[in-house]
């Protein structure tokens, strides 16, 4: 059976590589869906039905049409904590933390990420998914610094380390989210690259003036 134009099939892609398919088809269809109709404008239903899937499937992806909408976030995130991972195991744990930072500053994580935010700014739920996705990135972060080879840190010393840095960069956020009401433009995308590059110089310096 050839399938009708357009559809992806299973046998060609592979499970796995299907599945993130239609995971990305979801995700993409919902955001397509708040960028025309607003938080409150759709129903997963509405979702299920643009994406071509089924309700059933859209709930195996996901537990809410808020999960499907801050994705972005969550890999905005995943992305800072693989760039720590990846850090020389020797090199000190604030300039590991500066290169998180600088992380979230590439502008090629940044667009989806923006936008996103700007939205949960104006629905509790998607906002509360969204702070979910930083608490997962914090955990992620301070499990990582205790498992480094040499000198372990103390607990405390970690999770006060990567919640300094985690509350930074939402800082940046929030204000460039204040200056531009959430409007994603190349312009503002360039002032949130300047305020996150700005709150990584008040870290690495000790936030001294």
């Amino acid at each position: 059976m050839s399938g009708s134009p357009g559809t992806v099939r299973p046998v060609q892609l592979g499970w796995e590589a299907n599945k993130a398919a239609t995971r990305k088809a979801i995700v993409e269809t919902a955001m397509n869906l708040v960028r025309t109709k607003g938080p409150a404008g759709f129903t997963v239903d509405d979702i299920a039905e643009a994406a071509g899937v089924s309700r059933r499937t859209f709930f195996n992806y996901f537990p809410s049409r808020e999960a499907a909408l801050v994705v972005s976030i969550e890999e905005f995130l995943d992305h800072a904590a693989d760039q720590f991972l990846s850090r020389p195991a020797q090199e000190p744990l604030v300039e590991s933390m500066y290169e998180v930072l600088i992380a979230l500053a590439d502008p090629i994580h940044l667009a989806a990420m923006a936008e996103v935010y700007g939205l949960a700014g104006t629905d509790a739920q998607m906002n509360r998914f969204q702070l979910q996705g930083w608490e997962n990135c914090a955990e992620r972060l301070v499990t990582a610094i205790s498992q480094r080879p040499g000198a372990e840190p103390a607990p405390l010393y970690a999770s006060a380390l990567v919640s300094s840095v985690l509350a930074s960069g939402k800082a940046a956020l929030s204000e460039w989210y204040r200056r531009t009401g959430g409007d994603v433009t190349e312009e503002s995308l360039t002032l949130l690259r300047q305020l996150l590059v700005d709150v990584v110089g008040y870290l690495r310096h000790g936030f001294t003036l």
